[in-house]
């Protein structure tokens, strides 16, 4: 386990009690909090070199740029990229996929009957811009079905996946189950076939190890806020020969080289994907976030939560009426339904009893009406969550119910 007295003390807004109890926030699958390191970055940034970045020859255009193209060299070491021009800052991993899904539109690429596949696990983010995408260019969408603990049904995989498989989406990690798919053995099986493939990695970035180049995929976008960063920043790293191949989508000032009212010339990577100002504050602290969660250690981290995860997941299923989702294998989030009990009404008890939890449908409507259910309760860990926070969810979730029969 993680020494995470320590740890809790980098985390203020953890310091603090709702209504009455000590808060336990086990939402950490929507976001998470942000430590005293991102947080001084981010004040750092506005009191000391807040400016527009590249062109200006001033000290603080200087030492804004140097500080944001640093942030990048973060990025891209963390996921491995072998290159920083493949790392695309955006505002977070639903702008990723529909930046990938749009200049794969404006490119050409796909034709009527051409096929674009996703899971059944998705959410909505890698579904919606598939759909939209299709809708413009007369592809087919093709879904991989989940068996009944969400897992995807391999043997159905291969046999949808066809020489007429165009893209393959596909997120790494669960966002309402926590399943983690094999996705190195899928994307393998994808390129096979000539697919270009992109990997949702908001929920794997902060627990699990990314290296684009042994991932092997073509697209990977994930979301600062996930990974102990503020909200409003993110990432899109493409394979260069791919970007390079394909056009821009937005245009205004950055991703130019130059303009006349006859022509335009664009920009080269990264700059061709980051027209205008970029969140300048959110990639410095993003790549603070980073540096703090290496300091630490990944490893750590997902080795920490996963034994969160299945005590959590024991003590719950000692409960009367309680069915748990995903395989025993899950990570970062633990989902749940109580038989005859409603998921709002369980959440907003544990509320009143200091502990945050998510209920819904997760932004995973498809996956939930798979299942025959409306939504359900889910507790979703991180680095700063203890054997103390695992009791107190197991205990609010019995009373809860209790309260409610």
């Amino acid at each position: 386990m993680l020494p995470t007295e320590s740890l809790l003390a980098d985390f203020l807004i953890l310091d603090q009690s709702i209504h009455g109890r000590r808060l336990v926030y086990l939402d950490n699958a929507a976001t998470t909090q942000k430590p005293m390191s991102v947080l001084l970055t981010s004040r750092h940034y506005y009191e000391a070199i807040n400016s527009n970045i590249h062109r200006g020859t001033h000290q603080l255009a200087r030492a804004a740029t140097e500080s944001f193209e640093n942030a990048r060299k973060t990025v891209a070491t963390y996921l491995n990229a072998a290159s920083t021009d493949e790392v695309i800052f955006t505002s977070g991993t639903t702008a990723g996929i529909n930046l990938v899904s749009n200049i794969l539109a404006l490119s050409g690429r796909l034709r009527a009957g051409d096929e674009i596949l996703i899971s059944a696990l998705e959410h909505h983010s890698n579904i919606v811009p598939w759909q939209m995408l299709c809708e413009r260019t007369g592809s087919v969408l093709k879904i991989i079905p989940c068996d009944d603990h969400g897992v995807l049904d391999q043997e159905a995989f291969s046999k949808i996946l066809s020489s007429r498989t165009k893209v393959m989406a596909l997120t790494w990690i669960s966002n309402a189950f926590g399943t983690v798919n094999p996705v190195i053995e899928m994307t393998r099986a994808a390129k096979e076939m000539g697919a270009l493939v992109l990997i949702d990695a908001a929920q794997s970035a902060a627990h699990l190890p990314t290296d684009v180049q042994a991932l092997g995929a073509d697209f990977l976008v994930f979301s600062g806020h996930k990974l102990y960063a503020p909200t409003g920043i993110g990432v899109l790293w493409g394979r260069a020969e791919i970007l390079n191949d394909l056009p821009p989508f937005l245009g205004g000032g950055e991703m130019i080289k130059e303009v006349t009212f006859e022509k335009t010339t664009y920009n080269g990577l990264p700059f061709k994907y980051e027209a205008g100002t970029p969140n300048i504050e959110g990639a410095i602290a993003l790549a603070a976030a980073i540096e703090y969660v290496n300091g630490i250690g990944v490893g750590a981290i997902h080795a920490h939560e996963m034994e969160l995860i299945r005590s959590a997941a024991e003590g719950l299923s000692s409960i009367k009426g309680i069915h748990l989702y995903g395989p025993a294998d899950r990570s970062g989030s633990l989902s749940f339904s109580i038989e005859g009990l409603h998921h709002y009404d369980i959440g907003t008890l544990m509320d009143q009893m200091g502990v945050a939890v998510r209920t819904g449908h997760h932004c995973c409507q498809p996956l939930m009406a798979r299942f025959g259910i409306t939504g359900t309760v889910r507790a979703s860990f991180a680095l700063y969550n203890t054997a103390e926070d695992v009791a107190a969810l197991i205990a609010a979730t019995e009373k809860a119910a209790g309260m409610l029969r």
